[in-house]
C-alpha cells in the first residue's frame, strides 16, 4: 500500500532553516508528481512546492519562493524540502502528497514551528 512518511519538522528560530524529508513506498516513486502542503492553525491546508516525474521540474506557492526548495532521490524514494530564513507565519503541519489513480495519498505530517 502506499505510504508516506515525513520527518524533520521541529522548533526553529526566525530566519532559520530545516530539511523536511518524505520517504515513500508502495508504489513507483520515480513516475508520479509529489509535493508538500501546509496547514497552519485554524486554516485551511495549502500547496507549498510540487516536482514533476520524469525532469524533475519545480514550482513553489509566492510565499515561499526564493526561499524554498524541493527536491526529490528516485533511488531514495525520497523527497524533500530545503527551508531556509523561516519565518513566524511558516508555522505549520507540513504534509507530503501525491496522486495515484485517482486518488491522494498523504503522509501524517510533521509540524514546524518558528518562534524565538
Amino acid at each position: 500500500q502506499v505510504q508516506l512518511v515525513e520527518s524533520g519538522g521541529g522548533l526553529v528560530q526566525p530566519g532559520g532553516s530545516l530539511r523536511l524529508s518524505c520517504a515513500a513506498s508502495g508504489f513507483t516513486f520515480s513516475a508520479y508528481h509529489m509535493a508538500w502542503y501546509r496547514q497552519g492553525s485554524g486554516k485551511e491546508r495549502e500547496w507549498v512546492a510540487g516536482i514533476t516525474n520524469g525532469h524533475g521540474i519545480t514550482n513553489y506557492a509566492d510565499s515561499v519562493k526564493g526561499r524554498f526548495s524541493i527536491s526529490r532521490d528516485n533511488a531514495k524514494n525520497t523527497v524533500s524540502l530545503q527551508m531556509i530564513s523561516l519565518k513566524p507565519e511558516d508555522t505549520a503541519a507540513y504534509y507530503c502528497k501525491t496522486y495515484i489513480g485517482g486518488h491522494d495519498y498523504w503522509g501524517q505530517g510533521t509540524q514546524v514551528t518558528v518562534s524565538s
